[in-house]
């Protein structure tokens, strides 16, 4: 299938992707796709009200508590936007992914990652089995740092 083909897809309203159809159909991979599009608009439309925000609050406070509390608050607001950036990184790359038939599907091991795991996290990238390997191998070399 071209990636022209999951554009020109259709998707129905009340479509939900579940296992017992084919994986990664054009009808899947375009929920997926519209899926990835509206997380990323809304973390940029987070990211830019908090540019307004930014440009808006004045952190020169007469008050010492109010200053310092105001800073926190930016420090915060940069540290969470600078996750979403790298989130949104991770869209990109998962939109690419659809657009070149290889989304959802596990880059360490080619297996499906599967319906569910993509559908409450559909930037996964490994199957949960490969993550959870992943996981165990970092967790065992920071215990031999340790």
């Amino acid at each position: 299938m071209a990636a022209a083909e999951t554009k020109s897809t259709i998707l129905p309203p009340d479509y939900k992707p579940t296992d017992k159809e084919e994986y990664m159909n054009p009808v899947m991979l375009e929920y997926f796709r519209q899926k990835l599009i509206r997380w990323r608009t809304e973390l940029l439309e987070g990211s830019s009200e908090t540019i307004e925000g930014l440009k808006e609050d004045n952190l020169q406070k007469p008050d010492i508590a109010d200053r310092a509390s105001a800073e926190t608050d930016h420090a915060l607001e940069l540290r969470t936007r600078d996750r979403e950036r790298k989130l949104i990184s991770k869209i990109n790359s998962a939109l690419e992914m659809v657009e070149d038939n290889d989304y959802g599907y596990c880059e360490e091991t080619g297996d499906p990652i599967g319906v569910k795991r993509l559908d409450a996290r559909p930037i996964a990238t490994l199957s949960l089995e490969a993550q959870e390997r992943h996981e165990r191998k970092e967790k065992t070399q920071r215990d031999m740092r340790e």
